[in-house]
This record gives structure tokens, sequence and C-alpha cells, in this order.
């Protein structure tokens, strides 16, 4: 069995899952609100960045890095 290395203690992943969980609802509100008010799809591209932001700070925080 491998040992895991963690770059980051237990207060460090908590911090970045819930800046994670914060920035993908931020994306989610940004996403509804630019649906509900017509944006153009070409201006909702940028939701690309807080999505990934999100995702990758729950991936960061579950693999202990």
């Amino acid at each position: 069995m491998a040992v895991r290395a963690a770059n980051i203690g237990p207060k460090g992943r908590r911090r970045r899952a819930l800046m994670g969980v914060a920035t993908l609802a931020v994306g989610v509100v940004a996403l509804v609100v630019s649906l509900m008010s017509g944006v153009d799809r070409g201006w909702r591209v940028a939701l690309v960045v807080p999505f990934w932001a999100g995702a990758l700070g729950l991936s960061q925080a579950r693999a202990h890095t």
C-alpha cells in the first residue's frame, strides 16, 4: 500500500474545499443571472473561469495537495 504524502493539513484542505464550493456557487449564480437577463452566449464563455477554479479547489482538497 502506497503512503500518501500530504502537501497541506486539514485546515488547508478545509479552506480549499470551502473556496471551491464558494467559487462554484458564484459560477452557478452568474450563469443563472446571465441566462435570465439574456446575455449573449459568447459572454457566458467567461464563466469557464469560476467553474474551473472551483473544480480545481475541490480537486486539490480531495487529493491533499
